[in-house]
């Protein structure tokens, strides 16, 4: 098997090309500097040329608010370039995994959504990951959409290292505690993909770490276990006004994934204490 990854410079592109070297799988990962999603002689002509067998789609538009006021390149990237790449796959018969989001619910009430619960996004980056989860269906019958949230990993910015720079340079934090959702480790989430690639299971999948928090309830035990002194306030998110709606509700259910007799992720306890320990962080 061969597996082309795009956004190999991301969060998730990084540690999907790490498992799948791991599992001895030929593979490639790809980024802005080899060739643009967006121009679609390009990307069928790279695609073609590397004729993998599977395409593993992480490379998004994902500056959430930004995307309120740059629709245009958002959708460019997110929809034009998931086109492009599930018309490159179909032309060589790949399959292919679509990274997507817990963005395309509206995030209402409280109880965990199901793949086939339907779909209303409330922000431009929702609307157009889920126009990209469309292009795939459109184009291909051999294609996983997997969709996530809250994600941290090694290589980038993430919401972890930003409460630890701040939980070193503050004595208190004020972070919103109405919206509810689990973080998911870039690791982790990996492992899930790459046990989905090698099948022929295909259809929407939710993949994301075990149990459910507040960004609060996140960060309390960030600090904890990243030895940082900051105490934590909660505060709604009609406190900490943003430019793009932010879901309240991003449970996602996991019951796709017993169905299909795929391993579940560890809980996001169990992964945030695996990612301090691989920062180097020991308690204080």
């Amino acid at each position: 098997m061969r597996v082309l990854v795009t956004g190999f410079n991301g969060q998730l592109g990084y540690d999907v090309i790490k498992e799948l070297d791991l599992r001895g799988i030929e593979c490639k990962g790809v980024d802005l500097q080899d060739f643009d999603i967006t121009d679609r002689d390009q990307t069928i002509e790279y695609v073609k040329s590397y004729n993998p067998d599977v395409l593993v789609h992480c490379a998004a538009y994902t500056a959430v608010d930004k995307a309120e006021d740059d629709e245009e390149t958002c959708r460019k990237v997110n929809v034009d370039g998931s086109e492009n790449l599930a018309v490159a796959c179909k032309e060589i018969d790949a399959k292919m995994l679509y990274v997507s989001t817990d963005y395309v619910y509206a995030g209402d009430g409280d109880k965990p959504f199901d793949t086939t619960d339907r779909t209303d996004p409330k922000s431009v980056y929702g609307r157009t990951k889920l126009e990209g989860e469309n292009a795939v269906k459109r184009h291909l019958s051999k294609y996983f959409i997997v969709r996530t949230s809250w994600v941290f990993g090694i290589n980038g910015n993430n919401f972890v290292k930003t409460m630890l720079r701040l939980g070193a340079e503050r004595d208190e934090l004020n972070v919103v505690d109405d919206q509810i959702g689990s973080p998911t480790y870039t690791p982790d989430l990996a492992r899930l993909i790459c046990d989905l690639i090698v099948t022929d299971k295909y259809g929407i999948y939710h993949g994301t770490n075990e149990n459910y928090c507040s960004w609060a309830e996140f960060a309390s035990e960030i600090m904890k276990l990243g030895g940082r002194k900051a105490a934590v306030n909660p505060i709604p998110t009609s406190q900490y006004p943003v430019r793009a709606q932010r879901p309240l509700n991003s449970r996602l259910s996991k019951s796709c994934l017993d169905e299909a007799g795929i391993r579940r992720l560890p809980s996001w306890q169990n992964a945030l204490e695996r990612y301090i320990a691989e920062l180097g962080i020991t308690d204080q």
